[in-house]
């Protein structure tokens, strides 16, 4: 079995205690936001365990009556927790957020608590790794991307980072032809709205003069490489930028 992907000392602890418990009947629970990865977490370190969906109380009571082992997925949608009997049964249960923590600590011998993406920025860079690699290679698309932190959506964890990842790899591999195809369908949808042809100007000089500003590193080189007054330049400069 292939480590889980994390640098954090507290993602790292919490597979060391769950892999302690692995054999134990007891419950434990892990609570996190949305997309921290603690669903990936535990089917990754108990993978012929069944899982269930909390929300389907049916379903939780009928497996529980069936097995020793089982993961409880959406815990904190389990209409009605007081009827579950999670006594001497090994019970993994995966929340959003914590609700009722009395009843949390009567329920489970271990909580723990996923830390957000912003909490773990040694995870932020190693998932965008993880994320560019996997974007260039579905997308059949050069791996060699330059990532700044400024491009990494973390606002929804894990799914918001990897999102940002495979846009920022489309953007950066795309050729003349898919950028004008992008360009066209953004024009399609937004000129109805707002018809202002200075306006969209922007979103073709606006990256123009910060990409020649980086590349060239003066006002007067990047005006002699676009062969324009320098004046000019000036002008749109401040206008854009």
């Amino acid at each position: 079995m292939q480590n889980y992907a994390t640098r954090s000392e507290t993602v790292q602890q919490i597979i060391k205690s769950l892999n302690l418990t692995r054999t134990l009947y007891v419950s434990s629970i892990i609570i996190g936001e949305p997309w921290t990865g603690k669903r990936t977490l535990v089917r990754h370190l108990f993978p012929d365990v069944p899982m269930v969906d909390g929300r389907d109380q049916d379903a939780v009571e009928t497996l529980l009556s069936q097995t020793d082992a089982l993961i409880i997925d959406h815990y904190e949608k389990v209409p009605n927790t007081e009827r579950l009997n999670l006594e001497d049964k090994h019970i993994i249960a995966i929340a959003d957020y914590a609700g009722n923590t009395q009843i949390l600590d009567e329920m489970f011998a271990f909580i723990y608590h996923m830390p957000p993406l912003r909490d773990r920025p040694e995870d932020i860079l190693l998932y965008a790794d993880l994320y560019r690699k996997e974007a260039a290679e579905i997308l059949m698309l050069s791996p060699e991307i330059s990532l700044s932190k400024e491009v990494l959506d973390i606002h929804q964890n894990l799914r918001s980072l990897r999102a940002s990842i495979y846009r920022e790899v489309l953007l950066q591999s795309g050729e003349r032809e898919a950028l004008e195809r992008g360009l066209y369908h953004y024009f399609l949808n937004h000129l109805p709205q707002e018809a202002d042809y200075h306006h969209h100007l922007g979103l073709l000089e606006k990256p123009l003069l910060e990409a020649g500003l980086h590349l060239y590193g003066s006002q007067l080189r990047l005006a002699e490489a676009l062969g324009i007054n320098r004046n000019t330049l000036r002008k749109k400069i401040h206008a854009w930028l």
